[in-house]
């Protein structure tokens, strides 16, 4: 089921639900520049015995564009959902730029969430002058210079991208992200420096890592998990989309750690 729902700001949010009305409620939050439909293989694993939320971030998909953004209002975005569906507490699974939002929620918002898990990501994501710049050549230029590279970040030499339906379905949603609400999200992980808050995370926590990710490294994962009390790391051989790159691996992954907290 696909709806639009309101968030704090009055603005629209794409949200779509699937799965067992009565079940325990797991939240994917997409990459920059992607939408909710690169979780296609973790939603049909865990439609079965979840109930699962999708979501397009702001300015990417089918949701509002966004001025002014930044990661505190990404996860507020979260609990706007979660508030609108009547659910309590959720276990909650980001990637990249979702991966700091579920860093944020398990800081601010911990009550709500059973676990976080967060994928390919990092506490700081790359500079300041970086995501600054680039948030200017793409309000100025337009995505067609990153779509023609992207394949280089976001998957590993191993992987053949180009006869992966899924891989170029991702592709493509970058093509048609809104070029303003993707530099609003650069310039929202610009600012975003989340090193010295991680150690007040106390609830579960899964770090996921790509042993070929060049954006968020194994290294960005380890110093999670040091800080992290009550995390764990898991290392896949993928670049930046590792759920889209090694699904299975991916979904076993995050399907044995919730198993382990309910």
């Amino acid at each position: 089921m696909n709806i639009t729902m309101t968030n704090r700001q009055g603005k629209t949010l794409s949200v779509a639900i699937s799965g067992q009305d009565n079940a325990p409620v797991i939240v994917f939050s997409n990459s920059l520049g992607t939408d909710k439909g690169m979780w296609q293989p973790q939603v049909a694993a865990f439609e079965q015995k979840f109930k699962v939320v999708t979501y397009d971030t702001r300015g990417h998909g089918h949701s509002d564009v966004i001025e002014q953004t930044t990661v505190q209002n990404l996860a507020e975005d979260v609990i706007d959902i979660l508030n609108g569906l009547n659910i309590e507490k959720a276990h909650f699974c980001g990637i990249s730029m979702g991966g700091m939002t579920a860093l944020w929620l398990g800081i601010h918002h911990a009550d709500r969430f059973h676990s976080i898990t967060v994928a390919n990501s990092a506490a700081k994501i790359w500079t300041e002058e970086g995501w600054n710049a680039r948030a200017d050549a793409v309000t100025a230029n337009g995505l067609a210079d990153l779509v023609k590279t992207t394949h280089t970040r976001w998957f590993s030499e191993q992987f053949d991208y180009q006869h992966d339906a899924l891989a170029q379905r991702t592709i493509q949603s970058l093509a048609t992200t809104p070029a303003l609400g993707y530099a609003e999200s650069c310039r929202a992980l610009a600012q975003a420096d989340l090193s010295t808050q991680i150690q007040q995370i106390q609830i579960p926590t899964l770090v996921i890592a790509g042993a070929f990710d060049p954006v968020t490294t194994v290294a960005d994962g380890i110093f999670m998990q040091q800080q992290i009390q009550n995390s764990e790391l898991a290392v896949i051989d993928a670049s930046h989309l590792s759920n889209i790159e090694q699904p299975e691996l991916f979904t076993q992954t995050l399907s044995q750690f919730i198993g382990s907290i309910q």
